[in-house]
């Protein structure tokens, strides 16, 4: 079963990974996963530290020549910014004293961290609970897109919504692919215009913007899931692997909540039989159904909340001295949409590719294709 194990804080040395069983004999395009390492960084309405940082993966176990071995993926992304917080974070010894965060920050772990984990400095809670985090993610899931692509499934996705200015127009899979090289993953000129103005506004105002942003799925055959046990259902698992990433509050499958206003005809996808397959003219389930991929696209959708830091600062509270004050200032980015379609694609990856490897087995890729290859549509 394909795992990853990840550790890392946000200003320490690096972030690392483990990425465990992938067969033998994938091939790992770099180049592709710097590509989306980039890609993470981007986006209109980033800060100060996506400067700082290129983010690129260094493989340091499990690859020869380009080609897995079948043993764990060890890789690692460093970070730049370290060593301008050598002097506060190093695990040798460091000055505890300064980089001290209190004024804790409403809509982070701060507060709920520094009580858990028997803390009186945020830093010890913030630094591992950053979205700093999703570059190992997103490391990580494409390498699982590389496993995935050589099955003929394909991910891609873009964003619908920024701060409620919305795209409400549905787009064929491959018109998706342009969506990267704009500046805000959004498919229409006017309404990413709007958007940008309003990210604009906020950036001034010295506010924040969330979004709402579509991830699909093509080529996955059917029968990925279960209904027999409930922690095999496919929807549950690809919601919870959305779900942990920071600052998801909320995701759908197909129509989602819409399915509770329309009546069960126009919401069930009517089935049909010609030429020796079965076939649906709609996707309202999005692909899924009984925790199952069904061979249609998969189609999600995830919130994100607007990025609890704000630069003018929330009303909070001292957790040392208990009196009121102005939450601090961590990061300075106003948006973060492009980022997190970036990691959620990386994170369904990486869901997709444990399920399907949990079905097929196999030990090298020519074992996994081949039993792919054998399954019905």
């Amino acid at each position: 079963m394909i795992r990853l194990t990840s550790a890392g804080e946000s200003h320490g040395k690096e972030l690392v990974g483990i990425l465990e069983g992938l067969p033998a004999n994938l091939e790992i395009d770099i180049d592709e996963v710097n590509g989306y390492l980039a890609l993470r960084q981007s986006g209109y309405g980033r800060g100060f530290r996506q400067k700082i940082e290129t983010d690129r993966m260094e493989i340091l176990a499990g690859v020869r020549n380009r080609l897995t071995l079948g043993s764990p993926l060890a890789f690692r992304v460093k970070n730049a910014d370290y060593e301008n917080w050598k002097a506060y974070m190093a695990p040798e010894g460091c000055d505890l004293s300064c980089k001290r965060l209190t004024r804790v920050r409403p809509g982070h772990a701060d507060l709920t961290g520094l009580k858990k984990f028997d803390q009186t400095d945020a830093r010890n809670i913030l630094e591992r609970a950053s979205a700093r985090e999703s570059a190992v993610r997103v490391a990580a899931g494409s390498v699982c897109r590389q496993f995935l692509k050589a099955l003929g499934v394909e991910i891609g996705g873009y964003v619908r919504t920024v701060c409620g200015i919305t795209d409400e127009r549905e787009y064929a899979f491959d018109e998706l692919r342009s969506a990267k090289s704009r500046p805000l993953f959004m498919l229409d000129d006017g309404i990413q215009a709007a958007a940008m103005a309003r990210i604009d506004e906020l950036k001034a105002a010295g506010d924040t913007a969330g979004g709402i942003v579509e991830i699909r799925v093509r080529g996955l055959k059917s029968g990925f899931g279960s209904c027999m046990t409930y922690g095999e259902k496919l929807d549950a698992r690809l919601a919870a692997g959305m779900m942990s990433v920071q600052a998801i509050k909320g995701v759908e499958v197909g129509m989602g909540f819409g399915a509770g206003m329309q009546p069960g005809s126009r919401v069930h996808d009517a089935l049909y039989y010609k030429d020796g397959r079965y076939f649906r003219k709609t996707n309202r389930a999005g692909g899924i159904e009984g925790g199952m991929s069904n061979g249609e696209e998969i189609v999600l959708r995830a919130v994100m909340k607007p990025i609890p830091t704000l630069m003018r600062g929330l009303d909070t509270v001292d957790y040392i001295t208990h009196e009121k004050a102005t939450a601090a200032a961590e990061r300075s980015d106003v948006a973060a949409i492009c980022a997190c379609e970036v990691i959620l694609e990386s994170v369904a990856a990486t869901v997709l590719a444990q399920v399907v490897s949990e079905r097929l087995g196999g030990d090298n890729m020519r074992e996994v294709v081949g039993r792919y290859e054998e399954l019905p549509q």
